[in-house]
């Protein structure tokens, strides 16, 4: 991952409904916290055009993180609210390194 800004995928299956609710969450968490992000909301099916400028991915949606250079992080507890703070903490763990 890159020093200074760090650049979040946030991707569900359309690229508009629940990845604006993930969204806005990841937007509150960097202002919050005073970190620097640039947020690319999208399908997840154009998440590998995004990959070799990403630091993180956030989707909604089942996916294999093996796949992927980057971390992966569970995005539905933003829809829930089962176990927010906890993803909220990994987000914070990634955007930090």
């Amino acid at each position: 991952m890159a020093a200074g800004k760090k650049v979040v995928l946030v991707a569900c299956g359309t690229g508009i409904a629940t990845s604006t609710v993930v969204n806005k969450a990841v937007e509150k968490i960097a202002k919050d916290n005073n970190l620097q992000v640039e947020i690319i909301q999208c399908k997840m099916m154009e998440v590998p055009g995004y990959a070799d400028r990403a630091d993180l991915l956030i989707t909604t949606t089942v996916v294999d993180k093996s796949q992927y250079k980057f971390p992966v992080v569970n995005g539905r507890p933003f829809l829930t609210g089962v176990k927010k703070a906890q993803a909220e903490k990994e987000i914070m763990e990634y955007l930090t390194k």
